[in-house]
């Protein structure tokens, strides 16, 4: 056989395709991207219709070079990377450094040449029949496809290398501005905004309890005919009392057979929103998750088995090879009245790749349950839930006999409207299989609850009880990752292979942090947000950034040249680049004034903007002076905590991002934190101050050095007790536990906590003494080597009392008694 090297992106996926090609091909793994723009310089040439410099990615070299060592002993070249826009790039760099330049038209070959030795392969799922027929019809890199990718990256270069050091000036070093990302964000701001300002309004429903066995509630629409909202108390009682002796009569009784059809199967964000609220899976683990699956896991005999097809797609097209399948297994599995005359076919979204499918199993016949042997936990459920999800959406719709019924309380002159809906399922078609989730309870969920007894028009009802209640109107929720993924996908904002990343950076970034599964932004997020979309109102608008997103698509179709969309990106982008580099407002400079005052001079205090954000300073602060006013304090500014979190947010169950468990609340030695369920397995933790500023507490205790008052300060390491007089006077009280040092024998030693959270003991004298212990040490003579102390070790058989010296091996248990009033 001729040999050839294939070369894919991951060990996984080339161990996969390897058993399927066998001998006489050579399956490499490229691990990711070969080559990028270079990280020390733009790597844009902005005015030579915008040339590119790609350098082989910093540690990439030897991966470069074996692959070249390769490649020269070989008759053809197959690069497989992902069929999308990335894989194409990957697979015209790798082309690049292996010896055929893509940047080139290729001259049109006369008959009698010989094959193109680096060729192009893709396919939507890692499995034998379509590895193989793939590599039958190989084809040339499509330049479309790199086109459109290489003006995202040139896109995201240039706003991140040229905004951020315009943050890094106005506001501090290390911030960073991603095209994308600043718009996910921006979404995440107005949302909060939006809570903030929101007004409740109160309104009131009152319900019906009616007798005509069985009993059941129907809700005031209004009089007569006509609709009306109650908004306060005395509306609400006016009504029940003229209720109380009214008569109840049925006016109308409309029944019909509705259908609720299935969905289609899975795209990239439908799997992501389904995946968070169904197994409480992050969207970055959904996708790890589903990159295992589609490149291969070892299924036992029958060897490494791709499951699924590709996942990142907004497609829900189906081959027709699929299709078939599933027609048959639905005959088989649950009956004919299951299945559809012809086959489902859902429409597709505008700017769907048509080439990719929709996520599914690569074979229906392949259960969950079947596999579930060879599978982790977080694989089985991601498989099940494509596996079911993909066979419901070839399945019947499910039927429900809906019944409304309009019903008349007649009170001396007037007429009270009541109606009262239900729905009972009469047949349930996909529903056997798969539901999809919903953000919460819709009109479909409140009808299925009543459960209506046999009425007809004229019939009498008797009056059981009334019900008011009072409500308000509520805020928009807060996003969490589904909802953030959903809104990202409806604007047209990111495509499927960036939700993960937009939803992580931005957490990354530290500009938003999650409260009970929900997004907040934090104080940086809200300044550089302010900042960007005030100077920047073009380039972090929504719609400009869903319109940019469609010119790549428009690149990818070959309908515009990526360099004309980038010089029209850029005209709007340098105007506004100028501008904002003339009008940002400097927030380290920034002096914002306030009604308070300073607590040790009585001066005005101002705001000011630090590397750990925003905090009071006294007006009369001089630099020069250094007799000036140095008080500073901190800003507990108004953002989203763990006291004013809404409470329906807070009192939801919190599950752990890593596993999908439930977190639960738990006390350690810094005081209450959040944790997994799932310990030791899953080690996820989460501090209950995340994000929070604690308020400094003073206490009556006064400074030994100075006189003034202590007080409890919170650092990054948990609470501590120092002299409200910093930075003047830098004492802190130490933790003494009451035993010399061993080492100097002049110093009492300290209880101190380390920078990754862990207790140690040192001498009072440090630095002049470096003394340390890991354990608590005990002025007790060891009786073995005459040691000067002992310490006490915490064991899993138990705390014991033990010679810090190596060579002595003496230890002795601690009494069941004096362990529990140690540890209290």
């Amino acid at each position: 056989m001729t040999k050839g090297l294939v070369i894919v992106e991951s060990p996984a996926k080339a161990k996969t395709i390897q058993k399927y090609l066998g001998k006489g091909f050579t399956v490499e793994a490229s691990l990711g991207h070969v080559k990028d723009l270079p990280k020390s310089t733009l790597g844009v040439d902005v005015e030579n219709d915008f040339e590119t410099e790609y350098v082989v990615i910093p540690g990439k070299e030897k991966v470069v070079a074996r692959l070249k060592k390769l490649a020269l002993g070989m008759d053809t070249i197959y690069l497989a990377p992902d069929p999308d826009r990335e894989g194409e790039a990957i697979a015209a760099h790798l082309a690049e450094e292996l010896g055929e330049s893509n940047g080139k038209k290729k001259k049109k070959k006369k008959k009698g040449d010989e094959p193109e030795r680096i060729r192009r392969v893709t396919f939507n799922e890692i499995t034998q029949r379509a590895v193989r027929e793939a590599f039958e019809h190989p084809r040339d890199i499509d330049q479309n496809l790199v086109d459109a990718q290489q003006a995202r990256r040139v896109l995201d270069r240039l706003v991140g290398y040229q905004v951020s050091p315009l943050l890094w000036d106005k506001v501090r070093r290390g911030l960073s501005a991603g095209r994308v990302q600043t718009v996910a964000l921006r979404l995440i701001v107005e949302r909060e905004r939006e809570i903030k300002a929101f007004e409740k309004k109160e309104y009131w429903t009152i319900d019906a309890n009616l007798s005509k066995p069985p009993a059941f509630d129907a809700r005031f629409l209004g009089k007569g005919e006509e609709k009306i909202e109650v908004t306060t108390g005395e509306d609400a009682e006016k009504i029940r009392a003229a209720l109380e002796k009214a008569d109840w009569v049925v006016r109308t009784v409309d029944r019909k057979e509705r259908r609720r059809n299935a969905t289609p199967p899975f795209t990239t964000s439908k799997l992501q929103q389904d995946s968070s609220r169904k197994l409480r899976f992050s969207v970055k683990r959904t996708m790890m998750i589903a990159q295992r699956l589609y490149e291969g896991v070892e299924l036992g005999e029958e060897g490494l088995v791709g499951l699924i097809t590709y996942m990142r797609t907004d497609s829900v097209r189906v081959s027709n090879e699929a299709l078939a399948e599933v027609r048959e297994y639905i005959k088989s599995q649950y009956g004919d009245q299951y299945l559809p005359e012809a086959a489902n076919v859902y429409k597709e979204k505008k700017a769907a790749q048509a080439a990719h499918e929709a996520i599914r199993p690569t074979s229906v016949l392949r259960h969950p349950d079947q596999v579930k042997q060879y599978l982790k936990e977080d694989e089985y459920k991601v498989y099940k839930l494509i596996w079911q999800r993909f066979v419901a959406s070839q399945i019947m719709p499910a039927v429900f006999d809906q019944t409304t019924v309009d019903i008349d309380a007649k009170s001396d002159a007037e007429t009270f409207w009541f109606r009262v809906t239900g729905s009972v399922l009469k047949f349930d078609g996909f529903l056997k299989v798969y539901e999809e989730s919903k953000e919460g309870k819709d009109e479909e969920d409140e009808e299925l609850k009543h459960k209506l007894p046999p009425l007809d028009p004229g019939q009498v009802l008797t009056l059981k009880a009334l019900k008011p209640e009072q409500h308000f109107t509520e805020p928009p929720p807060r996003y969490n990752e589904a909802s953030l993924v959903k809104e990202l996908e409806e604007r047209g904002i990111g495509r499927p292979s960036t939700y993960s990343a937009i939803l992580s950076t931005i957490q990354e970034r530290q500009y938003v942090q999650k409260l009970g599964g929900k997004f907040t932004p934090t104080e940086i997020g809200l300044v550089v947000t302010d900042l960007l979309v005030e100077n920047f109102a073009d380039i972090f608008d929504v719609q400009y950034t869903a319109r940019l997103e469609e010119e790549l698509d428009e690149i990818e179709e070959g309908k515009e040249k990526w360099t004309d969309a980038l010089a029209d990106f850029y005209k709007k982008f340098e105007k506004d680049l100028r501008y904002a580099a003339k009008h940002m407002e400097n927030i380290k400079r920034m002096e914002k004034p306030t009604d308070e005052k300073c607590e040790r001079c009585g001066s005005p205090l101002v705001i000011k903007w630090g590397k750990h954000g925003s905090f009071y300073a006294c007006s009369s602060y001089d630099k020069e002076d250094p007799n000036s006013c140095t008080f500073t304090k901190e800003n507990p500014i108004n953002l989203p905590d763990l006291d004013s979190a809404d409470v329906q947010e807070t009192t939801q169950e919190e599950y752990c991002e890593n596993c999908g468990r439930v977190m639960v609340l738990k006390r350690g030695r810094f005081g209450q934190f959040m944790a997994c369920t799932g310990y030791p397995d899953c080690k996820t933790t989460r501090r209950l101050d995340q994000g929070k500023k604690v308020p400094d507490i003073p206490l009556d205790e006064l400074c030994p050095k100075c006189g003034r008052n202590m007080m409890i300060r919170h650092g990054r390491y948990g609470e501590f007790t120092t002299c409200s007089g910093y930075p003047e006077c830098k004492y802190v009280k130490q933790n003494f536990i009451g035993v010399k040092c061993p080492l100097c024998k002049e110093g009492e030693l300290v209880e101190k906590r380390a920078r990754k959270g862990n207790t140690f003991y040192g001498c009072g004298n440090y630095p002049e003494c470096k003394f340390t212990s890991a354990h608590k040490p005990i002025a007790e003579k060891c009786p073995s080597c005459g040691s000067e102390y002992l310490v006490e070790k915490f064991l899993k058989s138990g705390p014991v009392i033990a010679c810090p010296n190596k060579e002595c091996e003496y230890e002795r248990a601690v009494p069941v008694e004096a362990a529990a009033v140690g540890n209290d």
